[in-house]
Formats: C-alpha cells, structure tokens, sequence
C-alpha cells in the first residue's frame, strides 16, 4: 500500500495498529494541525468515528462511552487550547479509573516557544492525571521509527487499561503538508514490500499487552478468611465501580459464603440486576439516632470507590469493625482513614478465592433483620409518600427504567436522591455517574457516550445547571446517531446548596450559592430537534417518562421543583423513619 507523504504513513500506522488492539471507535473534533491523524481515522473501515464540534463535549463523551465498554475511545484534536478543553475529562478519567487515550496534534519542534500561531506548551500538558505520557517523533519513512511508532500503540492501549485503568496522553507532531498530498520521494514505493514488518506490522497487534491479576498470597488470604469466620456481625460494601468489579455471581458467591448483606451503592453494578436481596435504603437509616442502638458490624470487606452516602461513610468511621479494603491497585480510598487493612487484588478474583476458603457461615438473623426491618419502614414511606419532590422522581425513574436500560445520574442532589430512593430491583439497569471528581461538566455528553456503546434504552437525569453546563453536549444526539429520554430537574439553581449549613446565610447564599437563573430550557426543542415537555407534578413525570421510554427520538421531560421544599421532604422522611425504628 502506498502513501503520498510521511504524514499519511506515520497516521495510517499508528491508527491500524489501534484498530488491531481492538479500537472499534474514535472521537474527533475539526482542527488543521491534526488532519492526518483524522484523515486515517475517518477513512479506516473497521472503525466508527463521531464527530465533535467541542472538545470539552468529545472528551466526556468518550469517557461515557469507555464506562460503558471497558476500553478507551480514542480523542483526536488541533494543537491549543483545543487540547486544554480535554483537561476536565481526563481529570474525571484519572480519578474513576476509565480508560482514555488521549491523541493531541501539535507543531513540530522547532516552532514551539516561538511565538508562532496556535502553539502552546502540549508537554506533559495533563500532569500526573495520565498514566502515561509521550512525545511522539517526528513522522519518518524508517523501519525502526515504524517499529516504534507500533510498539507505542500497543504500549499506550496497555496502560489506558491496565491496573488501574486510566487516560493516557500520545502528542504528535507534524509537520506541512497535513493533508495526503503526493510529496515525491517521501515514502518509496516499494517501502512495505522492503520492510515487511515495519510497513504492514504483524498479524494482530504488534505487541500482546498481557495484563496481570494482582491477588493476595494464600496466608494472607487464610488470615481473611479467619478474620470472616470468626465474626458474627459483617458487612459487604460496594462502592461506586472501576472496571471491572466483582461480577454479581462472585459477590452472590461471597454472600452466600459469609452470610453478610449486601450494601450497594447505586453506581456499583450491584443495586440492581441481583437475583438476591441487597440492601438499599442505608442513607436514610445508618445515622447515630438508629445505629446507636444497634450492636457494631465486627468486619466489613469493602469494594469499589468510596461510597456515595456520607451516612454509610460516617456509619462505617464510627463502628469498631475490623474493615478490609479490596483495592485491585492498592489505592486508598478511605478518606476517613479508620479502615484497618488493604487488600491489593482483582476484586472478581479476591471475592471467589475468598467464597472457597469458607465453609459457609451461619446466617446471624438478627443482624439480617435490623437491616430488613429498616429497609421495609424505609421503602413503605418512600412509596407512601404523595408528596411532589425530587427524591420522588428518581424513585420514580429507578422503578419504571425499562430492563435492560443504562442509567446516567448526575452529580449533586441526582445521584444522592438514586442513593436514597432508587429502590433495588432484578432488572438489569446499568446506572453510571461521573463520581471520580465529581463535576457537573459533561454530564450530557458522557450520558451520551454511554449510550452510543449499547442498543440498550438510554435515560439520563440531570439538574438544571449540569444541562446548562453542557448544552453543547447535544448536538451529539443528531451528529452521533444516539437517542435518550433526558429527565431534567429544574430547581432553578443549586439546589445541593440547601443541604449545607450556609442555607442559613441569606445573604451571600442565594445569589453565590443557589444561583437562580431563570432560564427558559425549551429553546433547546428546536435548536437541537428534540421533544421537550415541562411537568410539575410526580403523576405528570410518570406518565410522561413511560410516554418517553415508548417513543422513538429524544424527549427531555423538564421536572419543576422547589429544591428548598425537597429538601425538608427528605428531611421528614429520614425524621418519620427514625420514630419507627426507635419505638
């Protein structure tokens, strides 16, 4: 095969051996700088591109879319500050370990801190957020640059998904002409036919990344399992995912082993989809007024992320249990520094060595039932309840999201309301959250990414600043081929704010903290040809998001809501909850 110019063969390399590591998709955004890594993506057959006029926008949707597969989606952009607009994604990318790769072009060597146009210092422009970095060299028609240029594929897909996963940033220099434009005698003829290995590669990627499974050596594992036996009270927590997380059949092994519940987060793969029961409710009920009274768990196995509810956080720091936290990367992430041990190995792996080294515990019911009485009163009054608030549409949109479906909540009163009221159920709903720094930003867009991976029914819900924050998001549903039923709570501001104690300075608090803006969100409708509908009771959202979920395209359901109101609602909730479980 030949090529005009060295440009076009150093791209068209460094892209095949991509789709050789199992690159199946690209996100790339306009720009000049980058035309030849663009050029090779949008013309190679087995690779699906999406098109993103914002770089912000493409990087979050190509996180969205590695959550939901488990393997990075490549970000193609011009030198800049187009490079810059990645950062928020990839801080995101870092601190909840998605794989990314990261490919931003750049001018050659000679031009930069020259003042020349649209140069800026790329290198190691991400700091420590990437797993790794690389500078790549200058475009050559020579077999050893070749070798190398494949070699750095391999190794740059290695690292975005190795332990732990995370964003790795490749920068690429190039020189005129970007476009494949015949350049004489920049790439012989007969350049492959002479340098088989370096021209076409090998069958396969160039080099086989193996990944390793860390796991604990068997007196460790021995010294856990006795720790387990010996206990009469204990506890399976799991956290909001990396990937992969224990499978639900390793952690229903695990269970069944230890005789423990299961409380799991709602990002953690495991609120939903079990055929057991988990436990749910925990952030309305595991405060010092209830568990005083209860005697302390004596061990806790602990998996994923830190939980999303600061009252299971609190709960966990108060107790005197012995807590053990699997972490496949031995990362810490404990920020109330009480837990006692880190067990550094695969979690899927550690749980079901750990099944077989018990012989099966005795269930202790009256443990259990603590925890199913507290579930029951906690449950009955969530569905009691007449009241129009914001817990009441993610209750609502957690019983009622079709099975299969993939759920994307975003951050402040969203995924804490899904903590609180998104009830377990055996559907297989696949509920995703951008929790590793916890932004507002590319919430849409990563929604949308996640929904571009799966067939599966795609239901986002948002607040009304995070839609804002990412309007730009939604030319991705025209652009990208992807449809949603976007659920928008519009409390007109920062209704998170209500939870804190500066509600009670007023001012600086509404107009710092809230930040009413009384934006009117159906101009959206036309400008991005999607169905916009505005509810203001929970019977109307319901009929609504079932009207949604049975209807083609993309419908965005406004919610209006009084955050303040809702907030007292939760607040007589857990209150109620409290009086039951205390008579």
């Amino acid at each position: 095969m030949s090529h005009p110019n060295r440009n076009t063969l150093w791209a068209d390399t460094f892209v095949d051996e991509l789709a050789e590591g199992g690159v199946d998709a690209v996100c790339l955004a306009p720009g000049s700088r980058s035309t030849p890594l663009t050029v090779a993506f949008a013309t190679h057959d087995d690779i699906e591109v999406f098109s993103h006029l914002d770089e912000r926008s493409a990087a979050f949707f190509a996180l969205g879319r590695a959550k939901r597969t488990g393997k990075p989606t490549p970000l193609v952009c011009t030198s800049g500050t187009a490079a810059a607009n990645f950062h928020p994604a990839i801080i995101e990318a870092d601190r909840a370990r998605v794989p990314m790769l990261v490919c931003t072009a750049d001018r050659p060597p000679e031009l930069r801190d020259s003042g020349a146009n649209q140069t800026v210092d790329q290198e190691k422009l991400y700091g420590d957020a990437v797993r790794w970095y690389a500078d790549i060299a200058e475009p050559a028609a020579e077999p050893r640059k070749l070798r190398y240029l494949r070699t750095t594929a391999a190794r740059a897909l290695g690292s975005a998904t190795g332990t732990p996963p995370g964003p790795v940033h490749l920068n690429f220099p190039f020189r005129k002409p970007l476009e494949p434009t015949e350049v004489s005698g920049d790439v012989p003829d007969d350049f492959a036919d002479e340098h088989p290995l370096a021209g076409t590669g090998r069958e396969g990627p160039f080099v086989h990344v193996s990944q390793g499974v860390p796991e604990p050596d068997s007196a460790s594992l021995a010294e856990i399992s006795n720790a387990v036996s010996d206990a009469e009270r204990g506890l399976l927590v799991v956290g909001p995912a990396d990937a992969p997380m224990p499978t639900r059949s390793a952690l229903s092994e695990l269970a069944d082993e230890t005789g423990f519940p299961i409380l799991a987060d709602p990002l953690s793969g495991h609120r939903f989809g079990h055929d057991r029961t988990v436990v749910g409710g925990y952030d309305s009920y595991l405060i010092s007024d209830v568990t005083d009274e209860w005697p302390d768990p004596d061990v806790v196995l602990r998996f994923g992320a830190s939980p999303t509810s600061k009252v299971l956080r609190q709960y966990l720091e108060r107790t005197a249990a012995r807590q053990f936290l699997v972490d496949s990367a031995g990362g810490w992430r404990e920020a109330t520094f009480t837990a006692t041990d880190l067990v550094v190995a695969d979690p899927a792996r550690f749980a079901r060595r750990l099944a077989d080294e018990l012989t099966g515990q005795t269930k202790n019911d009256d443990w259990f039932a603590r925890f199913e009485r507290a579930e029951s009163c906690h449950w009955k009054l969530v569905e009691g309840t007449n009241e129009d608030f914001e817990g009441g549409v993610l209750s609502s949109v957690a019983e009622l999201a079709p099975d299969p479906a993939t759920l994307f909540v975003s951050n402040s009163m969203p995924v804490r309301d899904i903590d609180r009221f998104g009830k377990p159920r055996s559907a297989d709903v696949t509920v995703l959250g951008n929790r590793g720094a916890s932004g507002i930003d590319g919430i849409t867009s990563s929604a949308l990414g996640a929904g571009s991976a799966t067939d599966d029914p795609l239901v986002l819900v948002t607040g009304d600043i995070a839609y804002y924050h990412d309007m730009n998001g939604l030319l991705a549903l025209a652009r990208c081929g992807v449809d949603a039923t976007i659920v928008e709570i519009n409390n007109d501001g920062g209704g998170i704010f209500h939870t804190l104690p500066i509600e009670s300075f007023d001012p600086p608090f509404t107009g710092q903290f809230r930040t009413p803006h009384g934006l009117d969100f159906e101009a959206t409708e036309g400008l991005y040809d999607l169905d916009f509908d505005r509810v203001e009771t929970l019977s109307e959202f319901r009929e609504q998001f079932q009207t949604s979920l049975d209807t083609a395209g993309t419908q965005v359901i406004e919610v209006i809501t009084d955050a303040e109101a809702s907030h007292r609602i939760r607040e007589s909730l857990q209150n109620t909850l409290i009086r039951e479980l205390s008579d």
